[in-house]
């Protein structure tokens, strides 16, 4: 029986051949199989079979999805797994006709398919189990259906302040870790004539995920404020217990300080524009997520990076990283091969599986054995990651119906940040009303 299609230590270059030592299948159903038989492990041969769509939205992992998507149909008889790339999933749960198994991001969007009760309960698999209870809670953070377990997180992805190390020891700066040693960083910088931030306010959504979201993760429970906003619903102003122009003031303020620490071009820069210059050493730091190593790796690959969580009070403490399950997986009620969907989504949970992917894609293990990230870029993040000193990114509950990133992009090119915020509170009140 063939084992799972290695993956390579460095997806940024490309898939190859590569994979660290583990256990073989059998050993891991051996380990498994006190918890129930495997489905999957009932044979070798292909034959006929029953095809099971597999969708999944992370386009830099196609190549290894599709290659475990093969081995797994090799394994064994009873299931052919059918890599799909095309589906849409909104018209297809319409449709009735989703695909039996998702891996997709955890966002906003997918979550309002959990909500409606149209993804299976997962709460009986033996996998359930091994999550991280954090990271259960973190899955709990958008509204749940009943008392279902209607995701298994796959890969947590955490995001803060990269730095050039270099620049910072040149210079003889530490990295901060409070809002007043940030902001010493950043003078000292400038006077010794070095960009501290490079800015892409080109962009939209790099101010949301960075600028607002590290300010306010900071500062503010994010969980427990969009809880608190979803039960105000309609009644959601300035006189509510809770609101955009009252509880995200103070970090909003605390991203426009900063603004004084950018390229005086970030207005017409983007995201592209701000990989090129970062990896030539054009600002000491960058809010950006680790997707974007490989991009400053294809013009500079000897740089020395790292990260760190940006401090926005002067209390060490209250340090956190912006974490979001970047995929999950998941079985819609209306799957038509819902046991090859299980069977596969076992599959994929191996920790021969899950944690080289993890480990490939720089992502965080979501499991309660999951190894710790080895890539010196990304250890900085470790232990508030183990502790659990993470948030959910602020910007990934807002509706798409509210344009918050444009909103954010024009507080920071000059509109009274009271202002905007409290036309988010009304854009919030509406849709609450009209639901």
């Amino acid at each position: 029986m063939p084992q799972p299609s290695p993956i390579t230590p460095d997806a940024r270059a490309g898939l190859s051949s590569w994979a660290p030592p583990r256990r073989s299948l059998f050993k891991a159903a051996g380990a498994v199989g006190a918890a129930g038989a495997i489905p999957w492990l009932t044979g070798c041969s292909a034959g006929s079979a029953k095809t099971v769509t597999f969708y999944a939205s992370k386009p830099e992992a196609v190549p290894q999805f599709r290659q475990w998507a093969a081995d797994f149909t090799a394994s064994q008889k009873d299931y052919r797994i059918l890599h799909d790339l095309s589906t849409n999933l909104s018209a297809s749960f319409v449709r009735s006709n989703p695909p039996d198994l998702g891996l997709l991001n955890y966002n906003l969007e997918m979550a309002r398919f959990m909500e409606r009760g149209a993804l299976t309960d997962l709460k009986s698999l033996p996998e359930a189990a091994t999550i991280r209870d954090d990271i259960v809670e973190l899955s709990k953070s958008y509204p749940q259906f009943e008392d279902r377990v209607s995701v298994l997180p796959y890969s947590a992805m955490a995001a803060s302040v990269i730095y050039n190390k270099r620049i910072f020891e040149a210079n003889n700066v530490e990295v901060p870790t409070t809002w007043d040693a940030l902001i010493d960083v950043c003078e000292t910088l400038m006077g010794k004539g070095v960009l501290p931030f490079y800015g892409t306010f080109m962009d939209t959504w790099t101010i949301a995920q960075g600028w607002w979201d590290y300010p306010v993760g900071g500062m503010v429970d994010v969980a427990d404020f969009y809880k608190k906003m979803n039960e105000i619903g309609a009644d959601v102003g300035p006189d509510s217990e809770v609101s955009f122009q009252k509880t995200m003031l103070e970090p909003t303020q605390k991203m426009l300080e900063l603004l004084k620490y950018v390229n005086e071009d970030a207005a017409g820069r983007g995201y592209g524009d701000g990989n090129t210059a970062f990896a030539n050493d054009g600002a000491a730091m960058i809010l950006q997520g680790p997707w974007a190593f490989g991009e400053f790796e294809k013009s500079n690959p000897d740089q020395d990076l790292g990260t760190f969580p940006m401090p926005v009070t002067d209390n060490p403490d209250d340090l956190k990283v912006r974490v979001n399950i970047d995929l999950s997986l998941w079985v819609p009620e209306q799957a038509d091969a819902a046991e090859g969907a299980t069977a596969f989504l076992q599959y994929l949970m191996q920790p021969e599986i899950q944690d080289p992917y993890n480990a490939a894609f720089l992502g965080f293990g979501t499991t309660k054995d999951a190894p710790p990230v080895t890539d010196e870029r990304i250890v900085g993040m470790q232990p508030y990651y183990d502790s659990g000193k993470f948030y959910m990114g602020a910007s990934q509950f807002i509706p798409n119906n509210i344009p918050a990133a444009n909103y954010l992009q024009s507080i920071v090119f000059g509109q009274p940040a009271e202002g905007i915020l409290a036309q988010m509170d009304r854009d919030w009140a509406r849709l609450a009303y009209r639901a």
